[in-house]
């Protein structure tokens, strides 16, 4: 759905210094540098991006196409379809995503929940080096058995 084409553009800004308390409806792309005390949600029927810098801060619930999170959160996230969590990103509360990205740096306090599988499916795991498709549980332990195998 997000190919670098078809992305929203970034329409509104919250700017650095600002304090928005209230819930927020936005539509196409928002920016957020300041803080926001209250839920932001995307309007549905149209893709829709959400960038929350650096030096940003939201306390409240985030629902919106596309996250991109590099400052605090704290709240439930859901991203429908995907969450980038950049270095500086921080949140406390749980995660729902269908695609995540996460940046080494970045911290949840809180539960990871993918949306597009089903309880007990296995995702497919495609292994570099010889190019086979496993599931998670059979290419989990293949290193350990080649090691078990050499002892």
């Amino acid at each position: 759905m997000f190919g670098k084409k078809s992305q929203p553009p970034i329409r509104s800004l919250i700017a650095q210094g600002s304090c928005i308390e209230g819930n927020l409806k936005f539509t196409d792309g928002l920016r957020i540098d300041g803080e926001v005390i209250g839920d932001i949600r995307a309007n549905e029927g149209s893709p829709s991006i959400l960038v929350i810098s650096e030096s940003a801060c939201v306390t409240g619930h985030i629902y919106a196409d596309h996250v991109i999170i590099n400052g605090r959160v704290m709240g439930q996230v859901h991203a429908v379809e995907l969450l980038e969590l950049q270095p500086k990103a921080k949140i406390q509360g749980d995660v729902a995503y269908k695609a995540l990205e996460m940046h080494q740096g970045a911290v949840i306090f809180g539960q990871l929940r993918p949306t597009n599988h089903e309880v007990g499916d296995k995702p497919m795991l495609k292994l570099a080096a010889n190019n086979v498709e496993k599931t998670r549980d059979e290419g989990s332990n293949s290193g350990f058995a080649r090691l078990q195998d050499k002892f």
